[in-house]
């Protein structure tokens, strides 16, 4: 079961309609399909009831996005835990800002202006 596919369905399930899932998600219609029929034959077992006129989940499914949420929340919160704490040095801007002018001192680069 890889997290590509995991996430396809877990799209498909929450919103219940392939094609808003396939948007979410970032890929079309029928890789999301053929990412779920993966997963179902990886699995043994259904996730949709595709007899139905709307989309619909079977047990089995609404089991597995159960799991696949609870998982999810707790990978979040372990990423959460493991980030830096915000703050810190501030970096100074390493730009070509304008070197300030100093009265009786040539600049650099321009020619001095003759009379």
């Amino acid at each position: 079961m890889s997290t590509q596919t995991v996430r396809h369905f877990v799209a498909a399930a929450e919103q219940l309609h392939f094609a808003h899932a396939a948007t979410s998600v970032g890929v079309s219609r029928a890789t999301l399909i053929a990412s779920v029929k993966e997963l179902e034959a990886e699995l043994g077992y259904p996730l949709f009831d595709y007899s139905a006129t709307t989309t619909v989940l079977t047990p089995a499914g609404v089991e597995l996005l159960r799991k696949s949420t609870i998982e999810r929340a707790k990978s979040a919160a372990a990423a959460k835990a493991s980030a830096p704490a915000p703050g810190g040095k501030a970096k100074a801007s390493k730009g070509k800002g304008r070197a300030p002018a100093v009265k009786g001192v040539r600049r650099v680069g321009r020619p001095r202006q003759g009379r």
